[in-house]
């Protein structure tokens, strides 16, 4: 790791002179030296278009040179940049855009049309695809990225986090914990000046900008962008790049082992992959196939709380607990007691055990933009409060017990949907599972599950029974069969949308009533029979806390 620059225009203007090629994108190649020339063009440009500063940059771009770009131009202009969200329509769209208060909004005709009837007062945008664009630069052409104005402290990112609860959350990233966050990764994965780093996750969102893009300029590695991701061209893409790192979130692990397999897929330059939620099934199985070992880490969006995974960790768990992370009993604040497993790696002391994650130590947490309500929410008695739940076991590795909206309760009993899922990912006709709450009418909840792949009744009952860290609760009532998981824009499971509809969709419902076998296809008779369980549901699970991801002995 060659810079200990402390901010990321430091880390921009270091590759002015570098001619190597840093940032290929579709048929496009840049060296290193043409980034850092581009980004300095866009700020002498900002110089000018934001001249009394303060104002921030929106940007609502697919994953294009333009975007690392103008993240580089804002960090040498000392502004920050909000990454807009694509999927967001109407008045939630112009909402974001003017929370952030972005003066300059950054996109291309692809969006253009997102943007008609929106009452934007005081934004300017910019069309990078057009002529206008490109006349606009070409007096700057010359300027040289100047680096000396910028500190650790000055802004550079404002990104939304879930807005599941509720309208999204701005979270605050200054330049100092960018930059500090691309060292440590970049050591962390002994990533050099040679490597290159896929990046293939939206750059709205912190997973992609925070741990793909930041260590690869930290030192000085190549970036090679995907628009959108793509599973059936995400082999092709690596090879053509020479990729060696990845991020990764959500379901994107399991649409990439859904293409066809093929011979040679070890074939490959990657080394490592890193994100969250790929499921230990088929973190194993992406190993096994390409040769490529996933690593897991938790990391809350805003940086307030961290675990690293390192040699030793046990299967299940995502690291040791670092100085200052407890698990907590949110009502009483006081520290869980540690998790005991029986030999199958069934929790057996949910209740006690599982707790919300806190960080009682000094952490980077910078805020949110304008929300001081749900600053204070994350700050209570001056920790840092994560809104996941996990367990400690006795030699102080964490396990992740899921977050908020993924709490159900049955029959008084807690359970987690990241464990029903681990455990229903081994049936051999599920491409991907999601595991969600649906009101009992009695009381608490019910499991639903959704698969992706196929479903055969007899075969799933047998399965089930087969399995031996299934407990009597965990088993779905009902299964709902689609052709493809919902997802969020991020490559996350949209599960606020599965809970939404319940059983009230357009896909096959299999469901096992009270005392019968095995399951069978629900039919509108069913559905006017039986009332509290099908409701469809708009919030989360009553529950406060829940069941664990088994552990592997």
């Amino acid at each position: 790791m060659e810079s200990k620059a402390c901010t990321v225009a430091e880390l921009v203007a270091a590759r002015w002179g570098d001619h190597r090629p840093g940032l290929w994108f579709e048929e496009r190649t840049l060296t290193h030296h043409e980034v850092a020339a581009g980004a300095a063009a866009r700020a002498a440009l900002l110089a000018d278009l934001l001249p009394s500063g303060g104002a921030h940059i929106g940007v609502l771009l697919d994953n294009t040179p333009e975007y690392p770009l103008w993240l580089s131009a804002a960090a040498l202009a000392r502004t920050a940049v909000a990454g807009i969200n694509p999927t967001r329509r109407g008045p939630e769209l112009a909402r974001d855009i003017l929370h952030t208060e972005c003066r300059l909004l950054i996109t291309d005709r692809t969006y253009e049309p997102l943007l008609t009837g929106l009452e934007l007062p005081g934004v300017r945008v910019l069309l990078t695809d057009s002529e206008e664009y490109e006349a606009l630069l070409a007096p700057y052409a010359g300027a040289r990225p100047d680096p000396s104005r910028a500190g650790p402290r000055d802004r550079l990112l404002l990104y939304f986090t879930s807005g599941s609860t509720g309208a999204p959350k701005a979270a605050i990233c200054s330049q100092g914990r960018l930059a500090a966050a691309g060292r440590s990764l970049a050591d962390q994965f002994g990533v050099g000046a040679d490597d290159v780093h896929y990046v293939c996750m939206p750059m709205f969102h912190g997973n992609a900008v925070i741990a793909d893009w930041a260590p690869a300029l930290a030192a000085g590695a190549g970036v090679a962008l995907r628009r959108r991701f793509s599973a059936s061209g995400f082999l092709g893409d690596v090879r053509r790049y020479g990729a060696t790192y990845f991020t990764y979130v959500g379901r994107a692990v399991q649409y990439v082992l859904a293409t066809e397999e093929r011979e040679d897929d070890r074939d490959n330059p990657l080394r490592t992959g890193f994100g969250t939620e790929a499921g230990a099934v088929d973190a194993a199985a992406f190993e096994r196939r390409f040769g490529v070992r996933l690593v897991e880490g938790y990391g809350s969006s805003e940086g307030g709380a961290a675990v690293q995974w390192s040699p030793g960790t046990p299967a299940g768990a995502v690291g040791r607990a670092g100085p200052g992370l407890v698990v907590l009993d949110p009502e009483t604040r006081a520290e869980c007691p540690a998790a005991v497993f029986d030999a199958a790696g069934r929790l057996l002391n949910g209740d006690e055990a599982i707790g919300e994650l806190v960080n009682r130590a000094p952490n980077p947490f910078e805020g949110y933009w304008r929300n001081t309500e749900a600053e204070q929410e994350r700050r209570r008695n001056g920790w840092y409060w994560t809104g996941d739940l996990f367990c400690r076991d006795a030699d102080g590795f964490l396990y992740f017990a899921g977050r908020a909206d993924d709490r159900i309760r049955v029959d008084g009993e807690n359970l987690a949907a990241a464990m029903i899922e681990n455990i229903l990912a081994r049936y051999e006709g599920a491409g991907a599972v999601a595991v969600y709450a649906v009101p009992d009418p009695v009381t608490g909840d019910q499991v639903m599950a959704a698969l992706a792949g196929s479903f055969e009744a007899s075969g799933f009952t047998a399965f089930l029974s087969a399995q031996p860290d299934l407990g009597t609760k965990m088993a779905p009532r009902f299964v709902r069969v689609v052709g493809r998981m919902p997802v969020t824009a991020t490559n996350k499971i949209h599960r606020a949308l599965l809970r939404r509809e319940g059983v009230h969709c357009e896909d096959p419902v299999w469901w096992r009533p009270p005392g019968e076998p095995t399951y069978r296809r629900l039919t509108r008779d069913d559905l006017h029979n039986i009332e509290g369980p099908l409701a469809p549901t708009r919030g989360p699970s009553r529950v406060r806390r829940q069941g664990l991801e088994p552990r592997t002995r």
